[in-house]
C-alpha cells in the first residue's frame, strides 16, 4: 500500500531517524517546565503568544535556508543532466561528422566514458588509488584529471582538423560540446567550494535552539501535558528543516540525500557505448 511504503521510507531514512531522536530529547526536556508548573503554579511568566509571533519569523528564516540549500542541489542536478546530454551529443558528432580514424574514435569513446567518473572522483576528493584503472591511465600524473581528459579530446579533434578530416564548420559544432564539458566541471567546482556563509548557518541554528529551548517554558502553563507533544512536533519539523538543508547543500557526497553520481556515470557510459557500437556495426556492414 502507498501509505505503508511511505511509512517504511520514513522509518529507514537515516536523516529523519536522527531528527526523530533529537525531537524526542526536546520532548523529554519539555517535561521539566511542565513539572515545575504543576508543582508551583504560575512559575512560568512567558506568554505563549510570544512564541507564536517568534515562530512566524523563524519560519521565514528556515524557508529561506532550505530554499537556498535546495537551489544548490538542483543546480548540481541540472549540471549533471547537461553532462549526460553533452556526452551523448559529442559522441554522436564524433562518429558522424568527418571520418575519424578508428583508433582515434575508440580513444575518444573511452575518454568520454572516463570523464564523468573522473569528475565524480574529483568532486568527492577521492584518493587517486580509488580511481578506476582506465581513468588513471587516461591522465597519468595529472592534478586535475577531468581537465587532462578534455585536453586529450581536443588533441584528437585538433589532429583531425590538421589532417583535414573535419572542416572548420564541423570543428565549431564539435567544439560547442567540448566547451560544455569544462563549463559543467567549473559549475560543479563552484558549488563544491562556495558553501553557504558560515555565519548565516550558525545564526539559523542558534535561532532554532533558542526557540526550542524556551518554547516549553512558554506553553507549559496554557497547554499542560500537551506541551510535551507540542514541543516534540515543533522540534521535529524545525530540526528536520535545518538538518535536511545542511545535507542537501553539499550534493556530491555519499549520503542518501546526495546526487546518485554513480548512476549518472553509468547512464553516460551506456549512452556513449550505444552510440559508439552502433556506429562500429554500421561501419562493418558498409565495408
Amino acid at each position: 500500500m502507498p501509505f505503508l511504503e511511505m511509512v517504511k521510507k520514513l522509518t529507514f531514512n537515516r536523516t529523519l531517524g536522527y531528527v526523530f531522536i533529537l525531537a524526542l530529547l526536546a520532548g523529554a526536556y519539555a517535561y521539566i517546565p511542565y513539572w515545575l508548573e504543576t508543582a508551583t503554579p504560575g512559575v512560568n511568566k512567558i506568554p505563549s503568544q510570544f512564541h507564536a509571533a517568534l515562530s512566524l519569523v523563524l519560519g521565514w528564516l528556515l524557508v529561506f535556508r532550505t530554499n537556498t540549500a535546495y537551489s544548490r542541489w538542483w543546480e548540481a542536478r541540472t549540471l549533471w543532466g547537461a553532462l549526460v546530454n553533452a556526452s551523448r551529443n559529442l559522441m554522436m558528432k564524433l562518429v558522424n561528422l568527418g571520418k575519424l580514424p578508428a583508433e582515434d574514435l575508440h580513444h575518444a569513446h573511452l575518454l568520454l566514458i572516463a570523464f564523468p567518473i573522473a569528475l565524480r572522483c574529483h568532486l568527492r576528493n577521492e584518493n587517486e588509488t580509488l580511481l578506476p584503472s582506465h581513468v588513471k591511465n587516461m591522465a597519468k600524473g595529472a592534478n586535475h584529471i577531468p581537465l587532462a581528459i578534455v585536453q586529450q579530446l581536443y588533441e584528437i579533434v585538433g589532429r583531425a582538423k590538421r589532417n583535414q578530416i573535419i572542416d572548420g564548420d564541423e570543428l565549431r559544432v564539435i567544439d560547442a560540446e567540448l566547451l560544455r564539458l569544462m563549463d559543467i566541471c567549473g559549475g560543479c567546482e563552484r558549488i563544491l567550494k562556495t558553501r553557504i556563509v558560515r555565519s548565516y548557518r550558525v545564526f539559523a541554528r542558534q535561532c532554532v535552539l533558542i526557540f526550542l529551548g524556551t518554547l516549553p517554558w512558554g506553553v507549559a502553563k496554557d497547554f499542560g501535558l500537551w506541551s510535551l507533544p507540542l514541543t516534540f512536533i515543533s522540534a521535529y519539523f524545525m530540526l528536520g528543516l535545518e538538518t535536511v538543508a545542511e545535507h542537501v547543500e553539499e550534493p556530491f557526497g555519499y549520503d542518501e540525500d546526495d546526487l546518485d553520481l554513480d548512476s549518472l556515470c553509468d547512464t553516460i557510459g551506456e549512452s556513449v557505448n550505444e552510440v559508439f557500437h552502433r556506429a562500429e556495426a554500421y561501419r562493418v556492414e558498409s565495408t
